[in-house]
């Protein structure tokens, strides 16, 4: 005598032997039966498999802990100077490049007062409608030179007919150089001003500011090196990709810590 099969599966072939298309029906069932033991067996591979980790965007912190086991100097001056200190911006983009192209060659106080006119003569600074709006004698009277006064209103024509795009989504999907590109255009902003905006308002982690005396000096003193010009400088970073901006702020350290320049904007 055969043994008796239980469950939902002989329930199934029970019914269908009692018909007159009993043998397909049969067959369909053992069918069904096959399938539920693979999708069973299935499940079971994937209730074992381990899933992937979510992908977890790098920080600068743990750029630097990566550069770290990269390279034992650069290891000895994270650990001399603590973690990098890249603060999340206060201001919008435009806001941020028009103060950028006033600061330039004016000493810290004079640049802050100057500043500081300029805002409360605009009345929005995140507006570049309120800065064309300014006459040349208001400009004269907060103290910007006329270079300066003409770098702005190009600053803020150029945003304004959108040659440059300050949009967040414009520029979450734009790469470095074409950001660079792009800014670069305007009077009064080089790739330097560039490449400080992609690094402190845009928190890119990749920028390698070879233009920079203090990046070049600050690699010279950490490295023990006569300092690299800036063609020198390029390759040199190499090994230190996709994290060249922290970098570059531990060689602005190098400078604080073993040639005892005063803190920066750039490192506070």
């Amino acid at each position: 005598m055969r043994p008796q099969a239980h469950g939902p599966v002989a329930e199934a072939v029970s019914v269908a032997a009692g018909t007159p298309t009993a043998s397909r029906r049969i067959a369909a069932a053992k069918a069904a039966a096959t399938d539920c033991r693979r999708g069973t067996r299935a499940g079971q591979t994937l209730a074992v498999t381990n899933p992937r980790p979510p992908v977890r965007r790098a920080t600068h912190r743990s750029a630097a802990r990566e550069l770290a086991g990269r390279d034992p100097v650069l290891a000895s001056l994270i650990e001399a100077a603590g973690p990098p200190v890249f603060r999340r911006p206060l201001e919008t983009p435009f806001a941020a490049l028009a103060r950028s192209v006033l600061y330039q060659q004016l000493a810290g106080p004079a640049a802050s007062a100057i500043h500081g006119r300029l805002v409360t003569a605009m009345g929005d600074p995140n507006s570049p409608a309120a800065l064309l709006g300014l006459s040349d004698g208001e400009l004269r009277t907060i103290g910007l030179s006329r270079a300066k006064a003409e770098s702005l209103r190009d600053l803020a024509a150029k945003v304004l007919d959108g040659t440059v795009e300050l949009g967040a989504r414009r520029l979450a999907r734009a790469k470095d150089e074409e950001i660079v590109s792009h800014l670069s255009t305007v009077r009064g902003i080089g790739r330097w001003t560039a490449q400080m905006f992609l690094m402190f308002q845009l928190r890119r982690l990749d920028v390698w500011p070879t233009g920079d005396f203090g990046v070049r000096r600050g690699y010279g003193l950490a490295w023990g090196v006569p300092p690299p010009s800036a063609r020198d400088l390029e390759p040199l970073g190499d090994r230190f990709r996709p994290y060249r901006s922290v970098a570059a702020w531990y060689c602005w350290r190098a400078c604080e810590l073993y040639a005892g320049a005063e803190k920066s904007a750039l490192t506070r």
